[in-house]
């Protein structure tokens, strides 16, 4: 390979790279704001942690799903395209559930004493689980545009960096919305709505004209071409020609005939508990149990997921390939470990100081399976199924919502915190066993794959 396509192909990698992690930062902005809200909107329109937690539920849910659609999708059609859409439409789901107050005088939707009624609940509910529908658009693009642009054996430690920009996002909305409602009062929670969204449409133009589907839309080859280890490369000639039904055969034996595929899914729903948890429910808890004010809490959190988590994932990502010689699976195992007890830790501490520093830790290693998961699935689906296959542990992580949303909402109603707390350090644990049992799995899929090939060439 000449110096020139060396030097060309790295551009393109690393713009990749940069847009994709300022755009899907931005996803965050229109996603994560409800989180900080959620106390505003208790106080000031009386929905009740018991619907807040369904709409949460049914947000993830419903984004799992979405995933899944937009990852098949994403094989197929415009990577670019289907991201570009998806957040301009979030963006835009966010700013009428700001305005949906305004619609009182058309469908008396706050009763006399300027709380919400069902019409209102319903609505707002009905806006974000579409707005999860919509935020189903934003990873599948990534992570199949990551496995088009970065070798495998750089994709642990690139697709990490990559996933800093869920930290980033999460953090600033975090602390943005908490600085807004601090400065306002509650009775402005509509801002946390408006100000991200706006924010948010600054990306779309940079993700429409910043980003090429393939390497061949600029002249470059495949990026299995610009490997040195021919293990890590499908044998390009034998997928040549290959017809629909052939294909089809290979994203079923790559991704749902897979055990791997399943395996990491059912342990990416352990360790979404945890990370839901701390996401949508950390300022209430903050609040009610340790004290806190809403302004202090929204900036504990941020400085947990931009210091912790951007830390964690870094770090997970650099050891799985250069330590665990690109078996992510492996790293996943030890910071499911270490996130659980440092969850434990955050929830039996009794100062503010010392809950602090442990629900910083626990984002260190929670984070690192968040960034590595789709690694794995990449890897073990190739970059040829890498969008379906990280469909379906998306299906999983975000059906955990049923648990960390509705359920701990009403057991946090009912029971209080100190009931919602051992359940979901019982999921962290049963998520260690279940990566545990890949342990003796190859790094990356593509040996299985140039075995199907051939059969399939033979058939």
């Amino acid at each position: 390979m000449n110096n020139e396509t060396v030097r060309k192909y790295r551009y393109w990698e690393w713009r990749t790279i940069a847009v994709l992690f300022v755009g899907y930062a931005l996803f965050y902005f229109v996603r994560k704001n409800l989180g900080i809200a959620i106390p505003a909107m208790e106080a000031e329109l009386g929905i009740s942690k018991t619907q807040l937690g369904l709409f949460l539920t049914l947000h993830s849910v419903i984004y799992g799903f979405s995933r899944f659609v937009n990852g098949i999708l994403v094989d197929r059609f415009s990577k670019r395209k289907i991201m570009s859409l998806g957040l301009i439409l979030t963006c835009a789901v966010n700013l009428i559930i700001c305005f949906s107050p305004k619609l009182n005088g058309l469908f008396c939707l706050l009763d006399t004493e300027g709380k919400a009624t069902l019409g209102l609940v319903y609505l707002i509910g009905s806006l974000w689980v579409l707005n999860g529908y919509l935020q189903g658009m934003g990873v599948p693009p990534c992570v199949s545009l990551l496995a088009h642009w970065v070798k495998p054996n750089e994709l642990a430690t690139k697709q990490a960096l990559w996933n800093v920009s869920h930290t980033l996002g999460a953090g600033i909305v975090v602390a943005l919305c908490g600085f807004m409602l601090d400065h306002f009062g509650y009775t402005a929670w509509y801002l946390c709505f408006i100000v991200p969204a706006l924010i948010a449409l600054v990306g779309v133009p940079i993700l429409w004209f910043g980003l090429k589907d393939d390497p061949s839309e600029v002249g470059l080859p495949p990026v299995e071409k610009m490997c040195d280890d021919y293990q890590a490369k499908p044998k390009e000639n034998l997928l040549d020609n290959l017809d629909g039904a052939s294909y089809k055969r290979i994203i079923n034996k790559m991704v749902f005939a897979n055990p791997y595929i399943w395996i990491i899914g059912l342990s990416n729903f352990c360790v979404y508990v945890i990370r839901l948890t701390i996401l949508d429910w950390g300022a209430s808890f903050l609040t009610e149990e340790k004290g806190m004010d809403i302004a202090s809490a929204g900036g504990l959190l941020a400085t947990t997921e931009i210091v912790g988590g951007t830390l964690g994932m870094l770090l997970a990502g650099w050891l799985s390939d250069k330590l665990f010689k690109s078996k992510a699976h492996r790293t996943c195992f030890f910071c499911i470990v270490f996130a659980t007890l440092t969850f434990f830790l955050f929830w039996k501490s009794d100062s503010i100081i010392m809950a602090f520093i442990w629900l910083v830790l626990s984002a260190f290693f929670i984070y690192g399976p968040q960034a590595l998961y789709g690694v794995c699935a990449s890897q073990q689906a190739t970059k040829y199924a890498a969008g379906t296959g990280n469909g379906i542990i998306g299906i999983f992580g975000y059906a955990s919502s049923v648990v960390s949303g509705v359920i701990f909402g009403s057991m946090a109603e009912t029971g209080g915190w100190d009931s919602v707390f051992p359940v979901a350090i019982a999921f962290g644990i049963a998520g260690a066993i279940a990566i545990g049992l890949m342990w003796k799995a190859p790094a990356d899929g593509y040996a299985k794959l140039n075995k199907i090939i051939e059969e399939t060439k033979h058939e």
